[in-house]
């Protein structure tokens, strides 16, 4: 089990985030947190990352897929459906 570290309840309802929490959860003065309470009574505090915090995380495979192309395999994906002019049409 890992370190036990307290924090008090103020009258308002309120505790002080213990510094040592607030560096493992790199928490600046400003950001969210998240409380989630599990149905055995434990509660789980996380940050609430904003989207930007995300950006980076996936790799990018390949140059983007032209509209031409994606309406090749959607065609080809279709079997009697080919692209004429742009669109889609069914074959005779």
């Amino acid at each position: 089990m890992g370190k036990i570290i307290e924090s008090a309840i103020t009258v308002k309802g309120q505790a002080t985030i213990p510094k040592a929490i607030r560096e493992h959860l790199r928490l600046k003065p400003g950001d969210r947190v998240k409380f989630f309470v599990h149905p055995d009574g434990t509660v789980v505090l996380l940050p609430k990352l904003p989207v930007t915090a995300l950006r980076g995380i996936l790799r990018r495979r390949r140059r983007p897929v032209s509209l031409k192309r994606m309406r090749e395999a959607i065609a080809k994906g279709a079997g009697g459906v080919r692209a004429v002019g742009g669109r889609l049409s069914r074959r005779r």
